[in-house]
């Protein structure tokens, strides 16, 4: 049976491991990055019909990073709050030092 995780605590270091490829999170950050892009963007604009594009290109990029790098299932599928949450705590992360790229 797999573990259930009940606070983001706990689930951040699953969410680490399950990201372990350079180019995975590279792709993460990349794709979290242009999330914050458009979202600018489209407040700066007033252009809100580019928020549509969000999703694709946040999921978009992560999930080209674990099906053809990782070659692991994102964990947004059975835990979509905790990973979205932990993609945008590894962005900062990475951004800030506290991760590297490779982490092997």
């Amino acid at each position: 049976m797999e573990k259930q995780y009940k606070t983001l605590e706990e689930f951040y270091p699953y969410y680490l491991q399950e990201h372990q490829n350079a180019t995975c999170r590279m792709l993460h950050f990349v794709g979290t990055g242009l999330l914050f892009v458009i979202l600018i963007a489209a407040l700066v604009t007033g252009n809100y019909t580019w928020l549509v594009s969000i999703p694709f290109v946040g999921y978009g990029f992560a999930w080209i990073g674990h099906f053809f790098f990782e070659k692991n299932k994102p964990a947004t599928f059975q835990y979509p709050l905790f990973s979205l949450a932990s993609d945008f705590k590894l962005f900062f992360d990475l951004l800030l030092g506290k991760q590297k790229f490779n982490p092997e």
